[in-house]
């Protein structure tokens, strides 16, 4: 049998058809998780993110993180180093809302280790606030675990 040009059409616009609903139902398919549940709230409270993060800047000094088997090791700037701190964690998972992590802890002499379950693959943002003597400080860094 010889195709000619009218049924060449027709199989050539359903595989466009067939390869448009393919791509429908996988994009129907896809998992969206939203960064917060609550924009319009966090949105009210990022001026105290910002200055906290201006307050971090102007002491000097950067966050280190390390990673040590299961733990991140995290020490703080110089300054925050010599008093007890209030700290606040969330390891924020890029890629799924399942691998976030939030802690409160209390860091002495600026230094604490963060256990991290071994589940924990992939590109990772710390964000830490920490509260010293009624004063906040907020640090981000990008890591990879």
């Amino acid at each position: 049998m010889k195709l000619n040009w009218g049924h060449s059409i027709i199989i050539v616009y359903v595989i466009f058809v067939a390869g448009i609903l393919l791509l429908s139902f996988k994009s129907s398919q896809q998992k969206f998780d939203l960064v917060q549940t609550d924009y319009y709230g966090a949105e009210l409270k990022y001026q105290e993110v910002i200055d906290a993060t201006q307050r971090a800047k102007a002491i000097g000094g950067e966050l280190q993180v390390e990673t040590k088997g299961n733990y991140l090791h995290v020490i703080l700037p110089q300054q925050l180093q010599n008093s007890i701190s209030k700290a606040s964690i969330q390891m924020y998972c890029i890629a799924d809302e399942k691998g976030d992590l939030k802690k409160e802890i209390v860091a002495q002499n600026g230094i604490f280790d963060i256990e991290v379950l071994s589940t924990m693959k992939g590109n990772y943002t710390l964000k830490l606030t920490i509260e010293n003597s009624g004063t906040a400080y907020y640090f981000e860094k990008k890591i990879m675990l």
